[in-house]
């Protein structure tokens, strides 16, 4: 994503080379559940969290207060840059995030509670962006501890007029912002979902539209993590727009 920096000292403000080892795109996942919002368990994934987004929604508040159980947001104001109150409503069964070029957008899926309490588990969410030249989205698993060495996993991520990105991490103390990356080869100016596959100490599989990217068997994070992302406020007007967002927890 442009200003990766930004968002480094933005995450350090507001909370406190890998080996990738190629797979044949076009191998599928059984874990990939079509165009529909997924439902129910699917191998060592229990699905933990699903949110379709079907109740209509306004922004400043009722967003907000609607999803109160499925979306976390930063504060209006963190980091000087993200208001998600004033950015982010539901229409058409859509979450729709403004990409204004004044305010960004940051925050959590999940509920309160459980939203910070992955060790490990299926990430997936179906989206697509319309205008934003310039600008961009991460979306990622970042550590509970706020410990950047404890791994960060971001997929997809990148601006969107860019192909979506998946970034892996090192997880050695001090080399953090080294990660290498592998192609999706989609747009974003098409509907796409994303996942991540996480074995905790084992394994990270990247996957679009259940086809695997890559696989990563190095710097793989075991400790607690949530799934969240962030768009910047800066680049051409547009929209996010995220169709459904569902996680699954590994129970091996």
């Amino acid at each position: 994503m442009h200003k990766r920096t930004t968002k480094r000292a933005t995450l350090a403000a507001v909370l406190l080379s890998a080996a990738l080892i190629a797979v044949p795109l076009g191998q599928g996942s059984a874990a990939f559940a079509g165009t529909s919002a997924p439902r129910g368990n699917v191998g060592s994934f229990q699905q933990q969290f699903v949110e379709n987004f079907s109740t209509t929604a306004s922004a400043k508040g009722q967003f907000a207060k609607t999803y109160a159980k499925s979306w976390q947001p930063y504060p209006d104001g963190s980091g000087g840059m993200y208001s998600a109150g004033t950015q982010v409503s539901s229409h058409d069964g859509l979450m729709d995030v403004v990409l204004d070029g004044k305010n960004g957008t940051a925050g959590t899926f999940g509920t309160p509670t459980d939203a910070w309490t992955h060790v490990g588990g299926k990430f997936s969410v179906r989206a697509k962006a319309t205008g934003g030249t310039g600008n961009g989205a991460a979306f990622m698993l970042w550590p509970t501890s706020d410990k950047w060495s404890d791994g960060e996993i971001d997929f997809p991520e990148g601006n969107f007029e860019s192909t979506p990105m998946a970034f892996h991490h090192s997880m050695t103390p001090g080399n953090e912002a080294s990660a290498t990356s592998a192609s999706t080869g989609v747009s974003w100016r098409s509907w796409h979902t994303y996942s991540v596959e996480w074995i905790p100490g084992k394994s990270v599989t990247y996957l679009v539209d259940g086809k695997v990217v890559q696989k990563v068997t190095k710097d793989v994070p075991k400790t607690a993590h949530r799934y969240m992302f962030q768009v910047g406020n800066w680049g051409a007007t547009g929209h996010l727009f995220i169709d459904w967002v569902s996680t699954y927890d590994y129970v091996g």
